[in-house]
């Protein structure tokens, strides 16, 4: 994270180097230290113009999805406890930044249903999405191959497209809160993939094919 230390405190970044990332390298693909690092490069692009406290932007992209290991759907909710319990966090951040960190990691499921608190929280929601052609149809796939073993190839797709349609359609519950950014261009793209069936089935089955092979 060497980009990062004309912006962010050095000491928390040796922290979380050491100490808080590591703890993700059990996590799934989903949810590994790859994927924060890349929540952290996209919040710290989004919050570039806000002029917000970008050691505040840097942990909650950090912290948001430490409580995947006490349970997947409550686990925005854990991240934020661990979050707020932590002693060196306490060191550098006073009680209302505190504050402010927790509610953003605790809304910042594509799935709550509400818009986030805060700002930081916006920035974090949009970060996560972490939204390409190719890791979307990946990631779907993997679900469907892990938790649907018997499907066929027909029925994955068919499962694939109306999580797709669902979630990142033009009338999906996923939202955006900013309008530039990588993540906000690639769900243009991806919502002109959902509306060629015939094309998005034709990409989705170069990733069944190879994931079946592999």
């Amino acid at each position: 994270m060497n980009s990062l230390n004309n912006t962010i405190n050095p000491l928390l970044i040796d922290y979380i180097e050491t100490k808080i990332l590591p703890q993700y390298n059990s996590f799934d693909k989903g949810h590994n230290a790859l994927h924060i690092r890349n929540v952290i490069k996209e919040s710290l692009a989004l919050a570039k113009n806000l002029k917000l406290n970008n050691d505040m932007v840097f942990a909650i992209a950090v912290f948001h999805d430490l409580g995947i290991k006490f349970g997947r759907e409550t686990h925005h909710l854990s991240s934020a406890k661990i979050l707020k319990e932590d002693k060196n966090i306490q060191k550098w951040f006073n009680q209302e930044e505190i504050l402010l960190m927790q509610q953003a990691i605790e809304d910042h499921r594509a799935s709550s249903g509400f818009s986030p608190r805060n700002i930081y929280g916006k920035i974090l929601a949009d970060a996560d999405r972490e939204i390409s052609i190719e890791r979307v149809l990946l990631r779907t796939l993997q679900y469907g191959l892990k938790n649907y073993p018997n499907l066929s190839f027909e029925e994955h797709f068919e499962r694939c497209y109306i999580h797709l349609q669902e979630k990142y359609g033009k009338n999906g519950y996923l939202k955006l809160y900013f309008h530039f950014g990588e993540n906000a261009q690639n769900l243009l793209k991806l919502q002109l993939l959902i509306d060629n069936k015939e094309e998005l089935k034709n990409e989705f089955k170069k990733y069944y094919t190879k994931e079946c092979k592999g």
